[in-house]
């Protein structure tokens, strides 16, 4: 279980998220940062990264991964599609 609340966790996701966001950018993607509920992270995949084939490698070994080293082991990643921002409600 992840010892912070959600209000605490959003600050130091979008941060931490800073540092991969060129990462993306180099390939032509981007990030944005959607909601943090429950220790799951939302974000929304755009540009190159939205459809990409390695966009779950990308999601799991990248974003998820940075994001466990830098807050927190148990922190799971979501990518919510665009269109889709409706999803988040499920995972209330």
């Amino acid at each position: 279980m992840i010892p912070f609340s959600d209000e605490e966790l959003f600050p130091v996701v979008e941060k931490s998220l800073e540092k991969v966001k060129p990462m993306l950018a180099l390939d032509g993607g981007g990030m944005q940062l959607l909601a943090v509920k429950n220790g799951r992270v939302f974000v929304q995949l755009q540009g190159a990264c939205n459809g990409c084939s390695s966009s779950g490698q990308t999601l799991k070994y990248g974003i998820e991964r940075h994001l466990r080293i830098d807050i927190h082991p148990e922190i799971e990643v979501i990518n919510i599609a665009p269109g889709m921002e409706s999803e988040l409600e499920r995972y209330e």
